[in-house]
């Protein structure tokens, strides 16, 4: 959630920009509006991409004292931060957000997009357990 806060942040203040600036002038209004969507998208990308997957932490996880790990350990990586946040958040909303509520009957705790981008949100200090399976013959 404090990851979607700085983006409505940025967004607000180059609206708040774009109407004082506004006045007569609609062309430097909208170009203020235009620099606010860019940079909220760059920020998006780098935030909920990049900074998740070179680190596991986004700014949201990072100042709540979580990381996304992949399953077997370790930082996602982009293409995997990718498909996370920007595949799996929408499909995870679209019923109700019921993606999300997933958690809430997992044994391990994860949503759907973290099904699907085979990750796991763990505390800063934690270790992934996650129990390997048992053949028939065990």
């Amino acid at each position: 959630m404090i990851d979607y806060i700085v983006l409505v942040l940025i967004m607000a203040f180059s609206t708040m920009i774009a109407r004082l600036i506004g006045g007569g002038a609609r062309m430097a209004g909208g170009t203020a509006e235009k620099v606010g969507v860019v940079l909220a998208l760059v920020v998006a990308v780098f935030d909920l991409a990049v900074m998740a997957g070179l680190t596991g932490r986004s700014i949201g996880k990072w100042t709540t004292g979580l990381r996304i790990e992949r399953m077997s350990g370790g930082p996602p990586g982009i293409p995997r931060a990718l498909l996370r946040h920007f595949v799996g958040y929408p499909l995870s909303l679209l019923p109700f957000g019921l993606g999300f509520l997933m958690v809430t009957v997992s044994p391990t705790g994860r949503a759907l997009h973290d099904l699907i981008a085979g990750t796991i949100v763990v505390r800063r200090d934690a270790t992934v357990m996650v129990q390997p399976k048992r053949t028939q013959g065990n």
